[in-house]
């Protein structure tokens, strides 16, 4: 049996192939009309050396039916027990797919029946990913954020970035936060300076108003899902999700006050989170955690180089506010008692050679609360350049802790300001001097308004080693189209360790370039 290889499934599972790729034969098809669909491709997500997570979505109660193999042919599959979609979650069924094999292409293909009509078979769908390796060898992944916001929907190109990533093949993508923008409404033509029009060319109710109910929160995942590009990563490539505002409403904590915001009939910020997790758990692979449901943070092992550490920096915060306490308490935190202690006992049992950091928000970037005003934390940094306080002093403690544990060879990434950066944190620059040096990448919008650049605060010492964002002239809330749409790309030599980190915008450019060497300890 013949292997096909990753770049040859891209191309056969392209937007267009993702039906009927495999030319499984059926003993029955149903006429088009009365078959059920598949409305919003395939997924897969949280892969590590010997699982990974699938997602689909049916247009009907369906029994949808798994078979999995290890080559694109379907040659003596295996075949799971179907499960079944119903309209308690939107029709969506996603699974967790055991005992595979370490560094394997592997091929997953799902078809519906109707639960009314079980002789009417849907068409195929396929899919594919790679596991972890169990070994050293090389390693790329891709990672950005920002998607669909500020009113810039799908025009005639689509989101290009989805399709750019896609080019690089990589073993996955990691998406930053705001994976949608349930708080920004579109419209079908924007105008543009110059006279020209921006149009949505796509464009569902769902997205002409904020969301509120859990449908419309379940819509503005299926929006996203209607584009041709994202559709075409998502069928081989997984994505590892985490969230931040958007996926609620901007800049939510315990302290949002919609009162005086006429878009929203529903004021309490705790009923919209709640819709909004729930719609976040069913449209994305993310795993379920049993001691947690609905947990965001985990670890994904990618193999004896790499591991990710994702981090919600939205569900445990205290109220956003000054952020200038003076002792680390639960209004003062990001991130959570909780949470802190996972993190620092899952850094300090890593054995990984690299271990990412995948943060929803910047460390030593200014983001205001209210950026009219410029008041308020809504990040980590409270911009007065000094000591850390506030939600400063929870990332003083960690850093301090991973100085004192000797944990090396940390990186952390993110996206949420709309720009990309590369950032050297760097003690002898700093307010805050005990934590060995690391470095911050910041890669964003996929397919959002481009902003920034930000300030920086000065508490834990971040040196601006490259930037691109909109100059003055340009101005801020820049379409897609004017090309300022970024995303990063990594990678592991298996051979060497290092570590190769690229800021590439849209057009697939490459913008900056940093090797970085893996410190060994003794």
């Amino acid at each position: 049996m013949n292997k096909i290889s990753r770049r040859a499934f891209v191309t056969s599972a392209s937007a267009a192939g993702l039906v009927g790729v495999s030319g499984l034969a059926l003993p029955y098809y149903s006429r088009a009309n009365q078959r059920p669909a598949f409305t919003h491709g395939i997924q897969s997500g949280d892969v590590d050396a010997t699982s990974g997570v699938v997602w689909t979505r049916t247009d009907r109660p369906s029994r949808v039916m798994f078979e999995v193999s290890s080559t694109e042919n379907f040659a003596n599959p295996l075949r799971l027990a179907p499960l079944d979609t119903s309209p308690a979650s939107d029709y969506t069924v996603k699974r967790l797919l055991t005992d595979l094999a370490s560094d394997q292409d592997i091929f997953y293909r799902m078809i519906a029946a109707d639960l009314a009509d079980i002789n009417a078979i849907s068409e195929p769908i396929v899919g594919r990913f790679r596991t972890a390796p169990a070994s050293k060898r090389d390693i790329r992944f891709a990672w950005s954020g920002d998607t669909a916001g500020q009113g810039w929907g799908i025009d005639d190109t689509g989101m290009k970035t989805y399709a750019t990533i896609g080019k690089h093949t990589p073993d996955f993508f990691l998406h930053s936060g705001d994976t949608i923008y349930a708080d920004g409404p579109m419209k079908d033509e924007v105008d543009l300076p110059g006279g020209s029009k921006w149009k949505n060319n796509v464009l569902i109710d769902e997205k002409r108003k904020v969301a509120e109910t859990l449908d419309e929160y379940r819509g503005q995942w299926k929006y996203n899902m209607m584009d041709k590009n994202v559709l075409g990563l998502n069928a081989i490539c997984p994505t590892f999700y985490q969230w931040d505002d958007h996926e609620v409403v901007n800049n939510w904590s315990d302290s949002k006050d919609l009162s005086a915001d006429d878009r929203y009939s529903e004021k309490n910020i705790h009923v919209l989170a709640a819709r909004a997790a729930r719609a976040f758990q069913e449209m994305t692979t993310i795993r379920y955690e049993p001691s947690e449901p609905g947990r965001v943070y985990r670890k994904i092992a990618y193999g004896p180089l790499l591991e990710v550490f994702f981090l919600d920096m939205r569900s445990y915060r205290g109220a956003n506010g000054p952020g200038m306490q003076d002792t680390v308490t639960p209004q003062s935190r990001i991130l959570g008692e909780q949470q802190m202690k996972w993190l620092k006992r899952e850094l300090a049992n890593s054995n990984a050679t690299w271990k990412i950091i995948a943060a929803d928000m910047p460390l030593g970037l200014v983001v205001w609360n209210d950026a009219t005003k410029k008041a308020g934390a809504e990040a980590i940094s409270n911009g007065d350049n000094g000591p850390a306080k506030g939600r400063e002093l929870e990332i003083a403690d960690l850093l301090r802790y991973i100085k004192n544990a000797g944990i090396t060879n940390t990186v952390w990434l993110t996206a949420d300001v709309h720009y990309t950066a590369a950032h050297y944190y760097n003690p002898d620059k700093a307010q805050f001097q005990d934590f060995n040096p690391f470095w911050e990448f910041v890669s964003g919008p996929l397919h959002a308004g481009t902003y920034g650049p930000n300030d920086f605060d000065m508490t834990f010492g971040p040196e601006l080693k490259f930037i691109k964002a909109p100059t003055a002239e340009q101005g801020q809330n820049l379409p897609p189209s004017a090309g300022l749409q970024f995303f990063g790309l990594v990678d592991i030599d298996g051979a060497t360790e290092q570590m190769t980190v690229r800021l590439m915008d849209r057009d697939d450019n490459e913008l900056y370039k940093v090797a970085l060497d893996p410190v060994h300890s003794a």
